[in-house]
């Protein structure tokens, strides 16, 4: 099939992909607890008659198209929903209160559906085997990791990945990414300052964690104004605080969250090392005891192969035009898609779905996030090109 007649037929189906991205719109699910949103994905490709192995990864899925003889490529989508409450005015608004497909999971799951169902009516064309990941827990739980762990890219062994991000800041209908580094390695950090509780009206009997917090907070940011290269990046940002009930009462301890990102893992290491040393040594000097702990999982950089890059402009750039194919800079965000590209090349695209008319202007992880569903078919379609043209180049080599 030519790129643009896969565009066509991914525009034919447009209404059916809306439909489940909208299902799943409807009742989202957070990390591990995908449980209906998998039902959907399982009864959807029972009806196309694709194979697949359920569950992987807890709610997981793994789908596979193709004759299984000759190489193999992988797309992934993830699942997850958000703890956020949906303010967006749409008639297919979260029913699950403080629960939110914000960050465009919904849209991903769908595009996915919708090149299952291409792939699957193409399948003859299939030089080898195209595996569909329908991974959870994106959002902080390191689903990624456990699709690998449980070998979602072995059996046949996976030799390239791809994968697309809806991206508010990219108009509809055209694409954006970078070869190399494109997204943040990234982490998360708790700091717990503890002093000695007592009456506000008589802080000298008191030790008081809330100033020693507050000094934590203030000396943290000279890490990155002060201790990085300027021409380099980096992010440690407090993202919460909390500390007592009272307006009267100087609390027994202060509690902090936030994140910590970096291009590299090293960059990484080297904020935790630092955060752990001025946290600490700040608290020592306000007489305050602290704890530093990194929970969770450190999610490395997300990094595009370079020829995998080029690929995806070239293709793209027949199916929307070479204008709408745009070189992004590096994003601070983080994806557990680069526990994908620690074991075979792949790519990560952002997905252009920022739309005026319909509204579709706010960021991912907003309450009033909205996605243009004119971009559903655009991803469905660039899926199947990806693999469909990797398979031939791969058998070739």
């Amino acid at each position: 099939m030519q790129r643009e007649q896969i565009l066509k037929e991914a525009r034919s189906i447009q209404e059916w992909i809306v439909e489940r991205r909208r299902q799943l719109h409807r009742h989202p699910e957070l990390m591990y607890e995908e449980v209906k949103t998998s039902q959907l994905v399982r009864e959807t490709l029972d009806e196309l008659g694709v194979a697949y192995r359920s569950p992987i990864a807890e709610t997981g899925v793994l789908a596979s198209i193709g004759d299984g003889d000759g190489p193999c490529v992988a797309l992934r989508a993830d699942m997850d929903a958000l703890p956020i409450h949906e303010q967006a005015d749409v008639s297919f608004r979260s029913e699950v209160d403080g629960k939110m497909h914000a960050c465009g999971h919904d849209c991903h799951t769908s595009m996915l559906l919708g090149a299952a169902r291409l792939l699957k009516e193409h399948e003859d064309e299939i030089q080898g085997t195209v595996k569909l990941l329908f991974q959870p827990a994106e959002e902080g739980g390191a689903g990624g990791h456990r699709m690998s762990e449980e070998g979602a890219l072995e059996n046949p062994q996976v030799e390239r990945i791809f994968g697309l991000h809806v991206w508010p800041t990219l108009e509809t209908g055209s694409i954006g990414a970078c070869e190399g580094t494109f997204l943040a390695a990234a982490g998360f950090m708790e700091i717990t300052v503890r002093g000695r509780g007592g009456h506000a009206a008589m802080p000298q009997y008191t030790i008081d964690p809330v100033v020693a917090a507050a000094k934590v907070v203030t000396e943290l940011q000279t890490i990155v104004s002060r201790e990085i290269d300027p021409l380099d990046s980096g992010v440690v940002s407090v993202t919460t605080i909390h500390g007592g009930q009272a307006s009267n009462v100087i609390p027994e301890e202060v509690r902090m969250k936030g994140t910590l990102r970096s291009l590299t893992m090293e960059g990484l290491q080297g904020l935790q090392q630092r955060v752990q040393e001025i946290a600490t040594h700040v608290g020592t000097a306000h007489r305050c005891e602290v704890s530093v702990e990194f929970p969770g999982h450190d999610y490395p950089p997300t990094v595009n192969d370079r020829s995998l890059w080029n690929k995806t402009r070239e293709i793209a750039g027949q199916m929307l035009g070479d204008d709408n194919v745009l070189e992004v800079p590096p994003v601070m965000g983080g994806e557990d898609f680069a526990y994908y590209t620690e074991r075979v090349p792949g790519c990560f695209v952002g997905l252009g779905v920022r739309n005026e008319a319909v509204g579709a202007t706010y960021m991912v992880h907003h309450p009033m996030f909205k996605a243009d569903e004119e971009a559903l078919p655009i991803g469905t379609a660039l899926h199947v090109n990806f693999a469909l043209e990797s398979l031939r180049e791969l058998a070739t080599d």
